[in-house]
């Protein structure tokens, strides 16, 4: 038998459940006395409230709306509820990918990153996902796959990059970017000559929206200490979601969103930001050093 469906965790949903657990607040009333007034089971109630919910209801939000006597919200919670509830929308497309081409321990970090409105980068070591090119994409998938891995596959792979990419090209609200690079990760070589002089001439045509330095060797370590690499995900206020860190790790993955670990780590992006280039003389110094792998 296959195994019970995951009950989806998502951003549009926590967000939903949010605004229905305030209300419900707000009204002076109880998760159990709720959900007997809207005909429904109290664990039904509280799994929505905690974005957990396997199935939203568009007659539960509008029957919790007129249990709350906040009907003047209703237009607004029925647009995010459809959102939370799609499975297959543009806001939520990680989803056909889950288990396979995204791991599951990264699948929280690419719903974060879609909802997110500024992105804060640093890598130290090769080019983030979201900014590579097919070939470079596929460079490193052959090697971390021991190169076993088939044409579909690394397609799939590719696929869930471009999707992820998405954010930074879309017409409406594209997301900011701060992105800084060690000039480490321009000089490993990922595939051929060729593969790294098309990624980097690719960072520089990136959108105006994406604002990338480079930290040269000549810098040495600003902090006195190896970092790593990190990335400071930002929303807008409207979504209630915290500030946080992600930390990607050999072996798993780590979120902060404690307001001490993320002043620390944008103070740590500020320090290294100083000793880098100017966005100008990044771009110089990337054409530079792509024209020499054409040569």
């Amino acid at each position: 038998m296959p195994s019970p469906k995951k009950p989806l965790t998502t951003i549009p949903r926590r967000q939903l459940g949010r605004h229905l657990r305030d209300m419900r607040l707000e009204a002076g009333m109880s998760i159990a006395n709720a959900a007997r007034l809207i005909e429904r089971g109290t664990g039904t109630l509280q799994r929505l409230e905690k974005g957990e919910a396997g199935r939203i209801r568009m007659l539960d939000i509008q029957a919790l709306c007129q249990v709350y006597e906040t009907t003047d919200r209703l237009d607004g919670l029925l647009e995010l509820a459809k959102v939370a509830a799609s499975n297959d929308g543009e806001g939520m497309w990680w989803h056909e990918y889950s288990g396979g081409a995204i791991r599951a321990d990264f699948e929280l970090y690419v719903s974060l990153e879609a909802a997110a409105s500024k992105l804060t980068i640093f890598r130290p070591d090769l080019i983030s996902g979201l900014f590579q090119t097919r070939s470079y994409a596929r460079a490193l998938e052959s090697a971390f796959h021991s190169n076993a891995a088939g044409e579909e596959l690394l397609d799939k792979l590719y696929t869930v990059r471009v999707n992820r990419q998405r954010i930074i090209t879309r017409k409406r609200n594209p997301v900011e970017v701060r992105l800084l690079l060690s000039e480490a990760a321009l000089r490993y070589l990922v595939g051929n000559p060729r593969t790294m002089a098309e990624q980097l001439l690719h960072i520089i045509d990136l959108p105006v929206n994406v604002n990338v330095q480079l930290l040269p060797f000549t810098s040495g370590y600003p902090l006195g200490v190896a970092p790593g690499p990190f990335t400071l995900l930002d929303f807008d206020a409207s979504t209630g979601e915290k500030a946080t860190a992600y930390i990607e790790g050999y072996r798993g993955n780590m979120y902060y969103d404690k307001p001490e670990v993320i002043e620390q780590y944008r103070e740590t992006f500020s320090r290294l930001t100083a000793s880098a280039l100017s966005p100008a003389d990044s771009k110089q110094a990337l054409r530079r050093i792509a024209r020499e792998y054409q040569q």
